[in-house]
């Protein structure tokens, strides 16, 4: 889907909630949707050759967290499933991947671990350091006047925080102020944007808020176009409610204050979503791979040009021109 007589400055690969365990399909927390929890690793392998496959291959993928699932603890089988999936994401010289952290990511691995491990992505092709000791944010530039941003959605969060810690304190006094079931995973009564504040989603903490404005500042400055990817989606137009970021609000207006923010990527709900806004800013939620039946594929390319990006989607995710304003 690359636009006619033009090459694109470069492109890059999008896949979201891969997932993987090596264990019978299954079905989600409420039952109501089944999960292919083998086959995701065959629907990673499509989304692999089909990169590899283009000539020239992308830039980098971009890995939208939930890489494997949390039934793999049960079985202590997280390191086994990680190495392989990181195998096909990283066979036969395949482009560089940038990974984002999802609550599953959470479910398998401390914040420690996940720092030492090859998940960590601040070190890929030149990103700069942006977050200090075990939080997880940072920025990278593919190419001039293009700017990519990774942030940690569960910086705030009961899940990958040690109970002592400020911010799991700070992640449990608002879930309990909004919800009020013994089993926090649980949405609370209230209907509408009340249902974010679940066990299962985070939060961005003001530290990271704070880096992210000053961040966008710069690229203001000069005249850089930024996406921003996280795994939990900040826009109520572009995800069940349920799904959203406990803060989304604060997010969106950082977002709002600055002119160089052109697309905002993220997962977490499998069955996506987007929305464009009154800024011109594009929220695209991807379909996640783990509820994509086996006969389908769950992954896309977006190809970058100066005046818009192209995604090339794949089976479940819709092929988009998302064009800056």
């Amino acid at each position: 889907m690359e636009e006619e007589g033009a090459r694109p400055l470069f492109s890059f690969g999008v896949i979201a909630d891969i997932q993987y365990a090596d264990i019978d399909d299954g079905y989600n927390f409420v039952c109501t949707r089944r999960r292919y929890y083998r086959h995701s690793l065959k629907l990673l392998r499509r989304a692999s050759d089909s990169w590899k496959s283009e000539s020239p291959r992308p830039s980098f993928v971009l890995q939208l967290g939930d890489i494997i699932d949390g039934f793999n603890k049960k079985h202590d089988a997280s390191r086994k499933a990680l190495d392989a999936v990181l195998r096909e994401l990283n066979n036969d010289g395949a482009a560089a991947v940038h990974h984002v952290w999802g609550n599953h990511e959470f479910y398998n691995f401390s914040r420690e671990e996940l720092s030492a491990s090859a998940l960590n992505s601040k070190g890929v092709c030149g990103a700069e350091e942006g977050a200090a000791g075990d939080s997880y944010w940072y920025d990278f530039s593919p190419a001039p006047r293009f700017r990519f941003v990774v942030l940690d959605a569960y910086d705030v969060s009961v899940i990958g925080r040690q109970e002592r810690s400020e911010r799991y304190g700070q992640a449990l006094r608002l879930l309990l102020e909004h919800n009020d079931n013994e089993e926090l995973n649980n949405p609370p009564a209230r209907p509408g944007l009340e249902q974010r504040f679940v066990k299962f989603n985070g939060g961005f903490s003001q530290d990271q808020l704070q880096w992210l404005d000053r961040l966008l500042t710069i690229s203001d400055e000069k005249h850089e176009k930024v996406t921003i990817v996280s795994h939990l989606p900040v826009h109520p137009s572009s995800s069940d409610p349920i799904c959203l970021a406990w803060n989304y609000d604060e997010v969106l207006s950082v977002l709002h204050s600055h002119k160089c923010v052109v697309c905002f990527m993220a997962g977490h709900d499998h069955d996506g979503g987007y929305h464009k806004d009154f800024y011109g800013i594009h929220y695209l939620t991807f379909e996640g791979v783990i509820e994509t039946p086996p006969e389908q594929d769950a992954f896309g390319t977006v190809y970058v040009y100066e005046d818009k990006m192209i995604l090339k989607g794949h089976g479940r995710v819709a092929s988009r021109i998302l064009q800056y304003l």
